[in-house]
């Protein structure tokens, strides 16, 4: 079982507690599973009476507690060993400013914090090690990984209403009702002045992927935000229940990390399309085509071409990119789970994803003609991350000649020799859809 299908468990999974403080664990996780997890900042003095008030119930507990002996000295004993137990707590984290084991109030910010668990949740390291250890077991048990998935762009699109553009103004008569949002993928949200559009195949992908994968949202939205589209995603909470992470708990701006995840990094695959927004997990990624439904979307990125809802069209579903990244995480799942390996525990889905990776273009052997400069290397170790060959100078072995000019002496030797003259987005769309793509739809032709 997860440690997020009880929201203390990572007081309940904590090392035996002492006899003394077991009621205060108890009262104190009672406390939390009453109280909510998104406390406004108006709140922050009243959580520090309760707080306050957590302690005062405590000791009133332990005074109870040592009325109860038959004699002076059992009395005496009970005392010595809660004060023992106290001063050996190693304070595996905080709520508040309060252990979350021992109730002694703490000084400083050692640790993470996990504030879309519980506000105020301070975990520090080696719980954090533990509780991953824990839950690593689990899941290999039940055959299962980790899989962060991004929201805007990954598994839905969104847009302000007064960002649609007049060839999208007839969506505003199409939207779906927010009473069953399970049989829509067309959202107004008149309280944020937003309107949402679920990728395609996004419903069949969650369920199919909830059986390989424990998941989380991980999005660079607030936290507002992220809860309203994990409402659309999730309406009735099976896949993600506390796992939604924003950009408000997040250690470092403008980037994603995987010290707010509760899951060890050999065994957790991320589903994105922004590729710099994880520069310390680029081998847990998996980089995913981007969803531009709306124009805003496409004008964000510099694209100066009608949106799919301009065009009244969409993504195949199921030919689309989540059909086809969904194939990628079964192959990927079979591969680590594979029962002629030897011991998960010591298997890294990082090295299943390159190896998976690294078949896409394999046998093909490659020549760049004229590509622009700053472009040429990152399109180079997306070939070679694929299997492919790169070289500089053109021989009998070259299958494909890359470029954007039929002109070149490269490109009018790839003619004559019958070799494969296609444009860069052959690679790209290789390494989107992990799977070597028909060169005849990326064919380079002369100018007329």
């Amino acid at each position: 079982m997860s440690i997020f299908n009880n929201k203390m468990s990572v007081v309940a999974d904590s090392p035996v507690h002492s006899s003394s403080s077991d009621d205060f664990i108890a009262f104190l996780d009672a406390e939390l599973d009453a109280s909510s997890p998104n406390l406004s900042p108006d709140d922050e003095a009243e959580n520090q009476d309760d707080l306050e008030s957590v302690r005062i119930k405590r000791r009133k507990f332990e005074s109870i507690e040592e009325t109860k002996g038959s004699t002076s000295e059992g009395i005496i004993e009970r005392n010595l060993e809660a004060s023992t137990e106290v001063d050996a707590c190693t304070h595996p984290g905080s709520f508040g400013n309060m252990c979350i084991r021992c109730g002694q109030k703490l000084d400083g910010e050692a640790g993470v914090t996990f504030g879309y668990i519980h506000k105020g949740l301070r975990l520090h390291d080696e719980e954090i090690s533990r509780l991953r250890n824990t839950d690593m077991k689990s899941l290999l048990c039940r055959k299962k990984l980790y899989l962060v998935l991004d929201l805007d762009h990954t598994l839905l699109n969104s847009t302000h209403l007064a960002d649609l553009s007049s060839e999208e103004s007839y969506l505003l008569n199409q939207t779906d009702s927010l009473g069953d949002v399970s049989k829509g993928s067309l959202f107004k949200l008149e309280h944020m002045h937003m309107m949402t559009k679920l990728r395609p195949f996004v419903r069949p992908f969650l369920k199919e992927a909830s059986e390989m994968f424990e998941m989380y949202i991980y999005t660079m939205g607030d936290r507002p935000y992220a809860l309203e589209m994990a409402k659309l995603l999730d309406p009735q909470g099976k896949y993600f229940n506390a796992k939604v992470i924003s950009r408000d708990d997040g250690t470092q701006q403008r980037q994603k990390g995987l010290d707010v995840v509760l899951g060890q990094e050999s065994a957790v695959l991320i589903l994105d399309d922004t590729e710099h927004a994880w520069m310390k997990h680029k081998d847990n990624l998996i980089l995913m085509e981007r969803y531009h439904f709306f124009a805003s979307s496409c004008r964000q990125f510099g694209f100066n071409c009608k949106s799919l809802a301009e065009l009244k069209s969409d993504e195949d579903e199921s030919d689309g990119a989540l059909a086809k990244i969904l194939k990628v995480l079964k192959q990927v799942h079979c591969i680590f789970f594979d029962k002629h390996q030897e011991d998960l525990v010591d298997r890294d889905v990082r090295q299943v994803l390159s190896s998976v990776r690294s078949e896409v273009l394999s046998g093909c052997v490659i020549v760049f003609s004229r590509i622009f400069h700053g472009a040429l290397p990152s399109l180079q170790k997306m070939a070679e991350q694929m299997g492919a060959t790169c070289l500089t100078e053109i021989n009998s072995s070259v299958t494909h000649v890359v470029g954007t000019d039929a002109g070149t002496e490269k490109s009018r030797w790839a003619v004559k020799e019958n070799k494969f003259l296609v444009h860069p987005r052959w690679i790209e769309a290789a390494n989107y859809f992990w799977q070597k793509q028909p060169e005849e739809n990326f064919i380079i032709k002369k100018k007329q």
